[in-house]
């Protein structure tokens, strides 16, 4: 991968790990939302968890309560930065 360097590729480079170990975290959950996008930008992971939208949602509520939403909306727009840079580079 090595494209430390683009905004995001930390949480990107570890739900893609975490995928491969078969472990269900935020950076997992959040990678199995954009297996499809990830793959057209050079970076494939192995197959998404189920309903990934629901279970990271409901993992930031037990982790964060009230501020769950937020907590998405900031993990969602980090993973949207990551592709638009990533599809930057690829041009």
């Amino acid at each position: 991968m090595g494209d430390l360097a683009l905004p995001g590729s930390d949480l990107v480079e570890k739900g893609i790990d975490d995928l491969r170990r078969g472990l269900e975290t935020i950076e997992s959950l959040l990678v199995s939302q954009a297996v499809r996008a990830l793959a057209e930008v050079g970076h494939p992971s192995p197959p998404g968890l189920a309903d990934p939208e629901l279970k990271l949602y409901r993992l930031l509520e037990r982790l964060n309560g009230d501020g769950a939403h937020s907590k998405y909306n900031a993990y969602r727009r980090q993973l949207a930065s990551f592709l638009r840079a990533a599809r930057c580079v690829q041009k």
